[in-house]
């Protein structure tokens, strides 16, 4: 099987360098017609140039590709929905949104000021959420959508200086859990990727033996996965160096405890069982936790 994106249409944000730009690139090498956004400022979020985005399109256009280029401000809700409204006045319709821009500022969180802590909130999770607003609806009604957040490791699992980015990347998450559900019927799939790989916003970061194997190339291959028509749905796909995982979020057995029970002491008391990873099991949604937790309840009640 061929994966092929003909006669549909991407919008793929911050993608002038870097990861953006790899899937900018697989996705019009796969047919389709992309909207390459990009504000072109540096990677803290300093400055602006469309200069970035622009170079971009005229790969795309030598390659034979259709492409136009965008400098909106993803933190801007105002600017993407004028982004969703040049592509619909263009092609008419909007099948893909990878939601990639990002920033960092990374400091301990001792240090870090919190205007960079909401500064790197405003576009990694704002951001996605303006997007995806800014297409949603047109999704609806085309009954037709894939979308793309872009999570990462130290959101799921830490990084030390990275409080804000982090929790902005858990945040897609939280978005995306949701959306998943409310897309369901309108065939709107959410997928996150959580890639790895050598671009401005990591090169200080990495030794060079590191960079040589964190090519974007690889990720931008799992993107692909995520957005084509038979993608998986509420999915954490990990990409990096070639290599790919995917990640889950589980819940332990647990265990109910009596009324008399129902204390601190006796939490503690019955740790080992309530967190034993035996019989764990992934949550399709919020109302299948609740679930799960009152009929504990109900059978130790004996009523169930």
């Amino acid at each position: 099987m061929t994966i092929r994106f003909d006669g549909q249409v991407a919008i793929v944000t911050g993608a002038g360098n870097g990861l953006g730009r790899a899937h900018a690139l697989a996705l019009a090498a796969r047919g389709a017609k992309v909207v390459v956004n990009d504000l072109g400022g540096a990677a803290d979020g300093t400055g602006a140039s469309s200069a970035a985005a622009r170079d971009v399109v005229e790969v795309i256009e030598a390659a034979g590709g259709e492409a136009i280029a965008n400098g909106a401000n993803v933190a801007k809700f105002e600017e993407v929905q004028a982004m969703a409204e040049q592509a619909m006045a263009r092609w008419g319709r909007i099948d893909i949104l990878v939601n990639n821009a990002g920033i960092l500022r990374d400091k301990s969180f001792s240090k870090m000021d919190l205007a960079d802590f909401a500064l790197v909130s405003d576009v990694h999770l704002t951001g996605s959420v303006n997007c995806t607003k800014a297409v949603w609806d047109i999704m609806r009604e085309q009954q037709y959508g894939r979308i793309v957040m872009t999570t990462s490791s130290s959101g799921m699992y830490g990084n030390f200086g990275q409080s804000n980015y982090g929790a902005a990347k858990m945040g897609v998450l939280g978005l995306m859990n949701t959306l998943v559900i409310e897309g369901e019927k309108a065939n709107i799939r959410i997928n996150a990727l959580a890639p790895g790989a050598a671009t401005r916003m990591t090169e200080d970061l990495l030794q060079e033996e590191v960079k040589q194997l964190l090519t974007v190339e690889p990720v931008a291959e799992a993107m692909i996965v995520l957005c084509h028509a038979d993608a998986p749905n509420h999915c954490i796909l990990n990409a990096q160096a070639g290599s790919y995982s995917v990640t889950r979020l589980v819940e332990s057995q647990g265990m109910w405890l009596p009324k008399d029970k129902q204390t601190a002491e006796e939490i503690v008391a019955h740790w080992d069982y309530i967190a034993d990873h035996t019989g764990e099991k992934v949550m399709k949604n919020g109302g299948e936790h609740v679930m799960k937790m009152v009929m504990l309840a109900a059978k130790g009640l004996g009523v169930a």
